[in-house]
């Protein structure tokens, strides 16, 4: 692709506090993004500049960017903005519910006037409902979607999740939704109003409550976790300099690492192969690993591991990280200035596009640095459509998913989900960890809407009826570990002389290239790898380590791949020609870490783990009323503080003045959370956070995995739906679709399929299969799948 895939679609962003990395992104990809600032900038070009305090992520949230300095209380800033929104194709607005009303830019308004536009509103909570007035940041969110009730250590209170995850994750979602929106209007003729919550985004990709589930909790039978639990799925041991920690789940991983620990006699039993049993025997199992890793360099042990093939991986920092010489080979890091001479080191971006990482081509931009020369031509309204508005915004395209476990299944879901016919492509012999032990209701929420052909790649055979796939395929998804497509004979190289029109994805662990590139990896070693498992800490507990259960980064890479994806499938209306996407789980961290890691390397040593906000005092996670209840607060500012002030009555130790300024809250951090908590432990957290929110005070009650389909507000937006899936009782709970839009059809909700349950239907009508030569390659193990009259019974029960 000789430009990048977004190079003729033009954008306006008036994010500010958050949704920036929306048009970031966008804007990696190719796209013309054009940041409206107010008079003088937006705040965060006014960070404070002492140590500790500044947050530079607007050098990177605002990267590619172009910059026009607008006053839109005035009438010529209207009318230039409203002229800016003609000659656009997307609009990226982060102002709160009807903060723009005033002007007559409320984005329902803009919608309804220029109805050509994709507008997305990312807003905390929403444009409708119970909550849509409350106000939230990264704490409030993750108490509220679920993540802090799972992260910690048990016995030891809750903690949150480092940097700003739950913000970063909410603009991989606009861009997505955005992108579908973009592709359904060339079918339709108009825009949409995107309406997209980051609570809801945060609930969905941020290691959700619902969903699918990693293949230790698939075969473990332990399910998704609902609370705080021990580190023994994912364990991690002390050794010389560091920590590494193992994740050993298939029998021959687990005969590797017996091997390494010199086969003892009590663990030499076959029935030690089953994953559930070695974590019943984890009291005796862990002291032995303990031992043999304690004396031993993380490296080391590391690359043994590995040689061995047991998947082993070191807990990084987020210094060694920076230095790390597999992210120097793969060009991770870059220069970034910093606006007072200064110049840090940032992650460039998230994905390469054909061998090039789509990320930082030009620094943020100064205020107004583009103003008067941006010469946009008006965009057309809308046309006659080319389908009818009720059709699904990818209908005709087809997806090959060769994706496993949690983020393969997760990429092609996201497609089936918006129209797409996704063909799940599996094999028996190397069957997909996502589903387990049979049907389960994570599986079928992980994969719905999809199909599975059961075909033996293998088999020489098997790969030429795959190659005739995809000649009539648009994308291919794979998250195998680099080399595993081209021992296949089917290389993106080779998939692409089939097709030069088809996108193909290859995500893994680490990426294509690289020292480290064949390191077995699953999602919790990447967390080690990028610093975040180090940063997800509690500093007051010696086993204080808090990612032991999250499924983070895999729904957030696969929103990440198929933005790019579909991305690329719009940059092929251009040239005609597909494109390779490869991305790394570890760099995806990286990248959403991105202020967190060019801070450090300007002020080494100052990202740790911490409990409580840097930003003020007070800020943390309080005890209420009741066994395990827990409330989020955050001051951000002396305006928060004296509304706090107020709501507690006005208490004589409140009222001091030296409180009434940042320094000396945080000062005196310890005594006010101490007489907060005294407040806090008199009432339920439901209480606190209601009575803290009527007064504008950013505060979350934390909510548990049980209560998170009662909450009124997700209800109210409807934010779940209800399938049924033949083999599961009762109904499954799944997510609706990614936001809130004026036209864009919810997704359907069929169930997920059984193995190979329409082999027999794509083999007919996709590669024009007679029923005999079907059962002629079934009878030689080339294609399997249900029997006729089970797939009947299947049928029947959907």
């Amino acid at each position: 692709m000789s430009r990048l895939p977004l190079a003729d679609v033009r954008v306006v962003d008036t994010t500010e506090a958050h949704g920036a990395t929306c048009g970031r992104f966008l804007a990696d990809l190719g796209a013309d993004v054009v940041l409206v600032e107010p008079i003088g900038g937006v705040d965060a070009r006014r960070q404070p500049a002492e140590p500790g305090r500044r947050d530079y992520g607007f050098w990177l949230r605002h990267a590619n960017k172009r910059s026009v300095e607008l006053d839109l209380t005035a009438a010529a800033g209207r009318g230039a903005f409203v002229e800016l929104l003609a000659g656009a194709d997307i609009w990226i607005d982060g102002h709160a519910p009807g903060e723009l009303a005033a002007c007559g830019l409320d984005p329902v308004t803009v919608h309804e006037r220029q109805p050509h536009l994709v507008v997305a509103a990312i807003t905390d909570f929403g444009l409708t409902g119970p909550r849509r007035d409350w106000t939230a940041n990264d704490w409030v969110l993750f108490a509220l979607g679920t993540q802090l009730s799972r992260s910690g250590v048990p016995g030891r209170p809750p903690f949150m999740l480092p940097g700003r995850l739950a913000d970063e994750t909410s603009s991989i979602q606009a861009a997505w939704a955005v992108l579908v929106a973009l592709w359904h209007r060339e079918h339709t003729g108009r825009g949409d109003l995107l309406d997209i919550s980051r609570h809801e985004a945060t609930a969905q990709i941020v290691d959700p409550a619902f969903g699918s589930i990693g293949t230790a909790a698939a075969q473990s039978g332990l399910g998704a976790p609902s609370g705080r639990t021990p580190a023994i799925l994912y364990p991690i041991f002390p050794c010389a300099d560091g920590y590494v920690r193992i994740v050993v789940l298939a029998p021959r991983q687990w005969r590797a690492l017996r091997a390494w620990l010199g086969e003892p006699d009590e663990f030499l039993d076959p029935r030690f192969d089953q994953f559930g049993r070695r974590m019943r025997a984890a009291d005796r199992l862990y002291p032995m690993i303990a031992d043999l890793f304690a004396s031993q360099p993380a490296l080391d042990l590391v690359a043994e591991g590995q040689r061995r093939g047991v998947p082993i991986a070191p807990v990084l920092t987020p210094a060694e990280a920076l230095g790390a010489e597999h992210f120097e080979a793969r060009s991770l890091f870059v220069d970034v200035p910093v606006g007072d001479g200064r110049v840090g080191r940032a992650p460039a971006g998230h994905v390469l596009v054909d061998g090039v990482r789509a990320g930082i081509r030009r620094m943020a931009p100064d205020l107004g640095e583009h103003g008067g020369e941006i010469d946009w031509e008006p965009r057309a309204g809308p046309t006659s459509p080319a389908a009818e508005p009720s059709c699904r915004p990818l209908d005709g395209i087809r997806v090959l998913d060769l994706g496993v476990i949690v983020m393969g299944g997760e990429a092609g879901r996201l497609f089936a989900d918006q129209g797409a016919d996704v063909i799940k492509v599996e094999n028996s012999r190397f069957p997909d960890g996502a589903r387990g032990g049979g049907m389960t209701a994570q599986f079928a929420a992980g994969q719905r809407n999809k199909r599975s052909l059961a075909l033996n790649l293998r088999d020489p055979a098997g790969r030429r009826l795959f190659e005739r796939l995809v000649t009539q395929a648009d994308v291919l998804l794979s998250n195998f570990k680099p080399g595993t497509l081209e021992s296949l004979g089917l290389s993106p190289s080779r998939l692409r002389e089939l097709n030069e029109r088809l996108v193909v994805v290859t995500s893994s662990a680490m990426g294509e290239s690289g020292p480290w590139r064949d390191w077995m990896g699953y999602g919790p070693l990447v967390r080690c790898v990028s610093g975040l498992t180090d940063l997800w800490c509690d500093p007051d507990s010696a086993v204080g380590f808090g990612d032991s259960t999250t499924i983070y980064p895999d729904h957030f890479v696969a929103r990440v791949v198929d933005a790019a994806v579909l991305a690329a499938l719009i940059g092929r209306r251009r040239t005609g020609v597909g494109a390779h996407v490869e991305s790394s789980q570890a760099e995806a961290i990286i990248v959403a870490l991105g202020a967190e890691f060019l801070r450090e390397s300007l002020e080494p040593g100052s990202l740790q783990p911490a409990l409580h906000g840097e930003a003020d005092a007070p800020w943390g996670v309080y005890p209420c009323r009741g066994e395990e209840e827990w409330c989020v607060i955050t001051v951000r500012d002396d305006a928060d503080w004296s509304r706090l002030v107020d709501a507690l009555d006005r208490p004589t130790w409140a009222r001091r003045a030296e409180l009434g300024s940042r320094n000396g809250r945080v000062a005196a951090r310890t005594e006010i959370d101490e007489q907060l908590e005294a407040w806090t432990r008199q009432r339920s957290a439901l209480d606190v956070m209601t009575t803290l929110q009527a007064v504008g005070i950013p505060a979350g009650a934390m909510v548990h995995v049980s209560e998170l389909a009662g909450d009124p507000h997700l209800q109210f937006r409807g934010f779940f739906r209800r399938m049924r899936q033949p083999g599961v009782v009762g109904d499954v709970i799944v997510e609706n679709g990614p936001c809130v839009a004026h036209h864009l059809p919810d997704p359907p909700v069929e169930a997920a399929p059984y193995y190979g349950e329409h082999t027999r239907a794509i083999a007919r009508d996709l590669l024009d299969l007679d029923p005999s030569s079907i059962d002629a390659f079934i009878e030689q193990g080339v294609l399997d799948g249900l029997h006729p009259d089970e797939a009947a019974a299947v049928g029947q029960e959907r």
